[in-house]
């Protein structure tokens, strides 16, 4: 488990480096992301060559949990990328755990990898580290990266502090702003959208081979993966008509396996190239991504917007997020200006004044959505800047928080003319809950 005291210490490109530096080597590495990030894990398949999956001991169920890190037989080693800090969750817990990274480095008997962002401080680090090693009973600390190291006096200061406190250092990188990733309103930009993304991989590794002890971090590994049977995820339909471009781009890499692995066939189908959905398709899923990005060339897609409409007549539409906002009557972006959406739903929502709407959602639905039966429980996440201008539609579903307060954005469900069910809710959808 790749992990750090806080966000912003550069750990995910050093999970990055090691990745590519590891996958050089010719070693065949099984990505993992803890909690509930869509951006990290396209990174993290472009560095390793294999999907990565998110890991969540808030709302995945224990044998999920397992059978989802049994995807990783078949690879030489496991490299797991933390979330926030290494004991950062909810105050609640959930299916199985909090959703921090110790959770389930702990449940895993995954030794944990701390980067140490060393800006501004020597032998203190050591501090932080060890009150991270010592906090929670039975957690194992394989060694510490130090990030940003300004000089070489700076290193054995730092190293002289880790030695006092009996830490090993296992790399020490200095500081690279060349390959500081990206960002941008909902954190990092797009591997898909990263022109230069091999370059900066090739740089990422190269720094990490340079300065990384990967033999003694191959040694630190434990033999803890334990290959279990994954939990069914049912599918929404026989034939999934996806969205799947740069507007549409974020769903859970462990819900498409499980879909197919259920016998599902997914139908992939760009709105921004103009494309409506398989009109043989049972159901149509429209993801999250960033639609308000692109309102001029979805409101001129016509094509798109007039096929979607004639499939939602007859059978099921479900939109999560930016699938939700796309399904509604309009977008109106960060400039304030209005783009006409499908019309399924009268959502009408707003980037003019941005509001973050941030953490995990439990769920109980009202009206059924593709694959979930009225009454089910869902557990997801929710994360947008979007302020609902309009949300006139009968609610989907009761909605809480991580704490059980209630949340205000329910979703949304209407019957269409022709019989056809349109559903969207704000929150990402992870996992059923019991």
């Amino acid at each position: 488990m790749v992990s750090a005291p806080a966000s912003g210490t550069g750990k995910t490109t050093v999970m990055l480096g090691l990745l590519a530096a590891l996958r050089e080597r010719g070693l065949v590495v099984q990505p993992f992301k803890n909690g509930p990030d869509y951006i990290d894990p396209a990174f993290h398949r472009a560095a390793s060559g294999r999907e990565s999956v998110n890991l969540d001991s808030w709302a995945m169920p224990g044998a999920m949990l397992d059978g989802l890190a049994g995807l990783a037989e078949g690879a030489d080693l496991v490299l797991a990328e933390g979330s926030m800090g290494l004991y950062d969750g909810v105050a609640a817990p959930g299916a199985c755990g909090n959703g921090a990274a110790a959770d389930l480095a702990l449940r895993m008997g995954w030794p944990v990898v701390l980067v140490i962002d060393a800006s501004g401080q020597a032998q203190t680090a050591a501090a932080v580290a060890q009150g991270l090693a010592r906090f929670r009973s039975g957690l194992q600390l394989a060694g510490v990266i130090l990030n940003r190291v300004a000089s070489p006096r700076h290193e054995a200061l730092l190293r002289a502090g880790m030695e006092e406190a009996g830490l090993p250092v296992v790399g020490a990188l200095p500081k690279r702003a060349a390959i500081a990733m990206p960002e941008r309103h909902l954190g990092l930009v797009q591997a898909e959208e990263l022109p230069a993304l091999t370059d900066l991989l090739r740089a990422a590794g190269d720094l990490v081979r340079e300065a990384v002890d990967l033999d003694a971090l191959i040694a630190a590994a434990e033999s803890a993966v334990r290959p279990a049977p994954p939990l069914p995820i049912p599918p929404p339909g026989q034939r999934i008509a996806l969205a799947r471009d740069a507007a549409f781009s974020f769903v859970y890499p462990h819900l498409l396996h499980g879909w197919r692995r259920a016998g599902a066939e997914v139908l992939p189908f760009s709105p921004l190239a103009d494309q409506g959905p398989d009109p043989s398709a049972d159901v149509c899923w429209l993801p999250g991504g960033y639609p308000e990005l692109h309102g001029a060339t979805l409101a001129r897609a016509t094509r798109f917007r007039d096929g979607l409409r004639g499939f939602a007549d007859r059978k099921p539409v479900h939109g999560e997020c930016g699938g939700y906002m796309a399904m509604g009557e309009a977008i109106i972006d960060k400039d304030g200006a209005r783009w006409p959406m499908a019309g399924l739903l009268g959502l009408v929502t707003s980037f003019e004044k941005r509001k973050m709407h941030l953490g995990y959602r439990l769920a109980r639905l009202a009206q059924g959505i593709p694959g979930h039966a009225p009454g089910s429980s869902l557990r997801g996440h929710e994360f947008h800047y979007s302020t609902i201008l309009a949300q006139p539609d009968a609610p989907l579903a009761e909605v809480t928080d991580a704490t059980g307060a209630p949340v205000d954005e329910t979703g949304s469900t209407r019957l269409q003319p022709g019989g056809g069910l349109s559903t969207g809710t704000f929150f990402h959808l992870i996992a059923p809950a019991p």
